[in-house]
């Protein structure tokens, strides 16, 4: 398809929900939540906050979150993004979601890039879905779940889809 590294890791990228038990490394986390942060935002404000966890508690936890998040019972960790309402401006109030959107994105290639696999799961702007992190959390006020990252190393089959489709590309008009 490509020869550019960059251009292959984005079509590779697929969602995994089926990991093998093998641990992330610390260093391995550190560098996909630092991808995260590289991710451009409005106004460079950078709302985003982030909760590393690869505990067995919270793992289970993350299993009961809602109906789809059943991938927790092979990850091996996940990230969960906030954004911080105090990073916001008011002309740029709402741009937050795009912020924490295009973070979880970049996390997500750099999870392709280092041979893991992972999966973005909604929460924002699920008000019960917000409600259960805020309360295991104990997040501070200001900081609203957004989203969560399932990682880990990938079991099963999880196939790459080609999402091309020519009849979605407009040129210079509808």
């Amino acid at each position: 398809m490509s020869e550019n590294n960059v251009l292959e890791t984005i079509f590779n990228r697929r969602s995994v929900r089926e990991f093998t038990d093998r641990k992330v490394s610390r260093e391995d986390l550190m560098l996909i939540v630092r991808a995260g942060m590289s991710a451009p935002s409005a106004i460079n404000l950078q709302p985003w906050e982030f909760i590393v966890f690869d505990d067995e508690d919270i793992l289970d936890f993350m299993v009961d979150l809602h109906e789809y998040s059943g991938m927790f019972k092979t990850a091996t960790a996940g990230i969960l993004v906030c954004g911080n309402m105090d990073r916001c401006v008011e002309n740029f109030s709402e741009l937050w979601v795009q912020d924490c959107s295009a973070s979880i994105e970049n996390m997500l290639l750099a999870i392709e890039s280092l041979g893991l696999g992972g999966v973005w799961l909604g929460i924002y702007p699920l008000r019960e879905r917000c409600e259960k992190l805020i309360k295991y959390f104990n997040l501070p006020g200001n900081i609203v779940p957004f989203g969560i990252i399932a990682l880990g190393y990938p079991g099963g089959d999880s196939l790459v889809k080609d999402k091309w489709d020519e009849n979605k590309l407009h040129w210079n008009k509808w």
